[in-house]
């Protein structure tokens, strides 16, 4: 059971870190992208969205490459521990995020600049408010880029190595119990993974919810 919560822990705190990382990154650019109108915002846009299906294991090989003895940052040693799951999690959850977001920024960018502008709101304050406005939209982008961090395994296998109490993560330690032929144990992390998911799943509905509410408050 030791190892268990320890697979766990370890896998919430991977899938934590990259997505709040990736969050970050990925409102910035996603308020960029919806707030901006020109033809290297489309050609970003349409990155953005190529990226968005980008195959895990793409991820996971470019970023051994980069992290390896002869890669560009192989002086750091960092294959083969939580901090290069962590990157190879940002290329692939961050893209995800942020096309959640951008159009959601782009349905509300001209009357909400407009109105800005009109009661001389200062640009800070602007985008404070275009956040609160769009908090919906952030949190459910987020929560669907949890989902994905905490379901990869191609790319966490390549650069993680499934090294026991260090790297192996719910998904890479199902595939191995279940290559060793112990399937009791992978049904045992599987179910732990569902639940998991299952609660984000629910979490996302019951946040639904309420701002549906709010939003029925505001319009009543």
């Amino acid at each position: 059971m030791n190892e268990i919560y320890s697979i766990v822990l370890l896998t919430l705190k991977i899938c934590i870190i990259s997505t709040i990382i990736s969050g970050i990154f990925a409102i910035f650019l996603a308020f960029y992208l919806g707030l901006n109108e020109n033809k290297f915002i489309k050609i970003l846009k349409i990155l953005i969205n190529a990226f968005t299906s980008l195959p895990p294991v793409i991820a996971g090989v470019f970023v051994y490459i980069l992290f390896s003895k002869n890669g560009i940052f192989g002086k750091l040693s960092w294959l083969y521990t939580q901090k290069v799951i962590i990157i190879a999690q940002i290329l692939i959850v961050t893209p995800i995020i942020c096309a959640n977001i951008y159009p959601a920024v782009e349905e509300i960018r001209n009357s909400f600049v407009e109105t800005c502008l009109g009661l001389g709101i200062s640009k800070f304050k602007m985008y404070r408010q275009l956040l609160k406005e769009s908090t919906y939209s952030l949190s459910s982008a987020l929560i669907t880029g949890f989902g994905r961090a905490i379901s990869e395994v191609g790319a966490v296998m390549i650069v993680g190595g499934n090294i026991r109490y260090k790297t192996r993560v719910l998904t890479s330690a199902i595939v191995l119990e279940n290559n060793k032929g112990n399937y009791s144990m992978s049904i045992k992390l599987g179910i732990i993974l569902m639940l998991i998911s299952f609660g984000i799943s629910i979490f996302a509905m019951i946040f639904s919810r309420r701002n549906d509410d709010k939003n029925k408050k505001r319009t009543s």
